[in-house]
C-alpha cells in the first residue's frame, strides 16, 4: 500500500492492520451490537457524525431473501475536515463520506474495518488533500484502535 505508513499500535493494544489496499481493520471482542454503539462513541470522539447506517445484512434478507452475518455500512462525516476537502477539490464529494463497517466475521468475531482515506482521496492527485488525508486516517485509526472492548 503505497504512501501509507505501518500501524503499529502500542504493545498489548489491539493492532489495527492494513487488510486491503483500501481499507484498514481490527477485529475487536465486542458483540456485533456493542461494537456498532463503540464506533459511534469513538467516531463522535473524532469529531464525525455518521450520516448513514446501510444494514446490509437485512438489505440482503428482504430483498433477496439471502441470510448473512450481521453487516453495517456506517457512512461517517467530520464537517470541517469535509469542507477543506470540497474547497480544495469539489468533486471529492464522490469520495465522501468515509464509510466505516462493522460485520460478525466467519469465526463469529466482530471486524470494524474503515475505508482508507489516504488512498481514497489520492485518486483525486490533489496534492492539497494529502495532508487532510493523514489527518483523517488519524483520526479513523484512534478509533478503530479504541474497540478494545475496554
Amino acid at each position: 500500500m503505497a504512501g501509507n505508513p505501518s500501524l503499529h499500535p502500542l504493545r498489548d493494544a489491539p493492532m489495527v492492520e492494513q487488510t486491503t489496499p483500501y481499507g484498514i481493520s481490527i477485529t475487536t471482542p465486542l458483540p456485533y451490537h456493542e461494537a456498532v454503539a463503540r464506533v459511534k462513541e469513538e467516531l463522535a470522539k473524532e469529531g464525525f457524525g455518521v450520516l448513514s447506517e446501510i444494514d446490509i445484512a437485512a438489505t440482503l434478507k428482504k430483498k433477496l431473501d439471502v441470510d448473512m452475518p450481521a453487516y453495517i455500512i456506517l457512512g461517517a462525516c467530520n464537517p470541517p475536515l469535509a469542507h477543506r476537502a470540497l474547497q480544495a477539490e469539489p468533486e471529492i464529494g464522490l469520495l465522501l463520506p468515509c464509510n466505516v463497517v462493522v460485520r460478525e466475521g466467519a469465526d463469529g468475531r466482530c471486524i470494524v474495518s474503515a475505508m482508507d482515506p489516504a488512498e481514497a482521496l489520492a485518486l483525486s492527485e490533489n496534492e492539497e488533500l494529502a495532508p487532510l488525508a493523514g489527518d483523517v486516517r488519524s483520526r479513523l485509526v484512534r478509533v478503530l484502535e479504541a474497540m478494545d472492548g475496554g
